[in-house]
């Protein structure tokens, strides 16, 4: 049953699993299985977004739906690859478990399909402090569109004004922003500084160990002093 304790919603891809990369590199020989020419840069600047969403930007509107799924399972497949090469990205523990002990909810706010989200889950290995978690699953259409953001929410019994989002790409900053969700970024999954503030992140930190070293002087820590 949700509880109604603030809660602070988390990305999981580049926000606190170090996966960014190796979801360019498995989309790179996705796209080139396929015979589609799509320059790498461009891809990162798509990671976080619906996978739908980052196929048909990438390689047009016009994509038929058999390509679209034969790009999307074959960035499954060499993704599986390189799983072995994933890690939890500094003080991501250390963070959630700080969270937890605040009395605030610890929620996973991701749009990952449930193979890949089972996997970021062992690397993580936090599962005793996380009280809610979405996956690809329980949306059409995820981030920037703010639907997985709103499940999470009403997963956790909250409101926007109860809650804090963290997340790496604009895409996370701008969900929450269509939901009027304070968001927080983080620079590990390699989208700079810049570009979180104007896409609406209330801070910014190199990443989730720099988040819990300032913990109380953020959103985050206003929510906790608050509850």
């Amino acid at each position: 049953m949700a509880s109604s304790r603030p809660a602070v919603l988390f990305d999981v891809d580049g926000t606190l699993v170090d996966s960014n990369y190796l979801h360019i590199y498995a989309w790179i020989r996705a796209f080139d299985a396929e015979g589609v020419g799509v320059e790498a840069w461009r891809i990162h600047r798509c990671i976080g977004m619906d996978g739908t969403t980052l196929v048909k930007t990438l390689a047009g509107d016009d994509t038929g739906q058999g390509q679209l799924d034969e790009l999307k399972n074959k960035h499954s497949e060499f993704y599986r690859e390189s799983a072995h090469l994933l890690t939890p990205l500094p003080g991501a523990r250390d963070l959630l478990r700080r969270i937890a002990d605040l009395g605030l909810q610890v929620v996973l706010a991701t749009s990952a399909p449930d193979d890949e989200l089972s996997t970021l889950r062992e690397v993580l290995d936090c599962d005793d402090v996380v009280s809610e978690v979405t996956s690809s699953e329980d949306v059409d259409t995820a981030k920037p569109q703010p639907d997985i953001v709103e499940v999470a929410l009403d997963r956790a019994g909250v409101t926007a004004a109860e809650a804090v989002f963290v997340g790496d790409a604009v895409w996370d900053c701008e969900a929450a922003r269509r939901v009027d969700l304070t968001s927080v970024g983080v620079l590990s999954g390699g989208v700079s500084r810049g570009e979180l503030s104007e896409s609406g992140a209330a801070a910014v930190f190199e990443n989730a160990a720099d988040l819990l070293a300032h913990l109380d002087a953020t959103p985050i820590g206003k929510l906790a002093a608050s509850s």
